[in-house]
């Protein structure tokens, strides 16, 4: 089992980020994960740093903590050929403590290169692609790729580090979870449901199990409860509109008649540990292994000495 901490790019900025990684690392998390974002979910969050530019800075200030990407999209405003390079370049940096988290991504980011942002379908296709061709480029020497919708020509990585990083495929359905298995190797989730599991190990999928955990710490619920939903209430309106609206602003539209108790189902909160390690078993009770804890309060530190101090035994029990 291992406890991950994510990094809300969407709400902090570079250098703090960095911070908090090493922090991270400091608590005893095993491993940190970062959002990679072109625009924050809404305009009250404030940031969006290139996260591959904040995870080369965590690479050189940290010693054994893991890293990755929560997810990123390598089919529309990044060419899958650039993700491989940049993967493996990151891998080499952090002496192999690099997994590549992939996904289909979201319109709010990707439609920002004017490629337009296509059907599920085609996103799923794409991103199928896309793993042929990191997979092809990890692979060694030059190569070209004819897809539908990607297309390779004559590339090579020329930096391969000895052990090529995981890559863990996003999965919101059991489609994505056998992807994850057959072209990927390790599974990416954001909800304890045991089906994708057993989706991914059913078609052979044998790598890590990664899952989101949303949570919120503060002194008192109250207080956690009334920042989450400041700076997170448009994780309410579900997965079918957070794909699909282009900028902050709709998301300020979409969220506008979200309540405090419509948050408070969405996450765990407050200073008691017991309610986290409940919901914790409920990740690892669906098989995933890697379960990453999503921290929208207002203290990150003082998240991190709650962990270090309460909460990290308790769940590691």
């Amino acid at each position: 089992m291992r406890i991950g901490y994510k990094l809300a790019a969407e709400g902090f900025g570079p250098k703090e980020l960095v911070r908090q990684a090493v922090r991270a690392e400091e608590a005893g998390f095993d491993f940190v994960e970062i959002s990679d974002h072109y625009h924050p979910w809404l305009d009250v969050q404030g940031h969006s740093p290139f996260a591959w530019n904040v995870l080369s800075a965590i690479a050189a200030r940290t010693d054994r903590i893991g890293l990755a990407t929560g997810v990123t999209c390598p089919t529309v405003r990044y060419h899958p050929a650039i993700i491989a390079q940049a993967a493996a370049t990151l891998a080499i940096l952090s002496d192999g403590r690099f997994t590549l988290g992939v996904g289909s991504g979201e319109r709010l980011n990707e439609h920002v290169v004017g490629q337009g942002f296509g059907s599920v379908r085609e996103r799923h296709e794409r991103l199928r692609e896309a793993l042929d061709i990191i997979n092809l480029l990890w692979s060694g020497g030059y190569q070209s790729y004819q897809g539908r919708y990607l297309q390779l020509e004559d590339a090579r990585v020329f930096d391969l580090p000895e052990t090529l990083p995981v890559i863990a495929v996003a999965a919101g359905g059991t489609a994505a979870a056998e992807l994850a298995a057959t072209h990927g190797g390790g599974l990416f989730a954001t909800e304890p449901r045991a089906d994708l599991v057993t989706t991914f190990t059913g078609h052979g999928g044998r790598g890590p199990k990664y899952a989101e955990m949303p949570v919120a710490w503060a002194p008192t619920e109250a207080e956690a409860i009334t920042e989450a939903h400041r700076t997170t209430r448009w994780a309410v309106t579900g997965w079918k509109v957070m794909a699909e609206l282009p900028n902050p602003v709709n998301f300020e539209a979409a969220s506008a008649t979200v309540t405090e108790d419509d948050v408070r189902g969405l996450l765990t909160a407050g200073p008691d540990p017991e309610p986290y390690a409940a919901r914790f078993n409920d990740y690892t009770d669906a098989g995933f292994d890697h379960i990453v804890l999503m921290n929208t309060g207002p203290d990150p530190d003082g998240f991190f000495d709650f962990f270090a101090k309460e909460l990290r035994t308790r769940l590691t029990r």
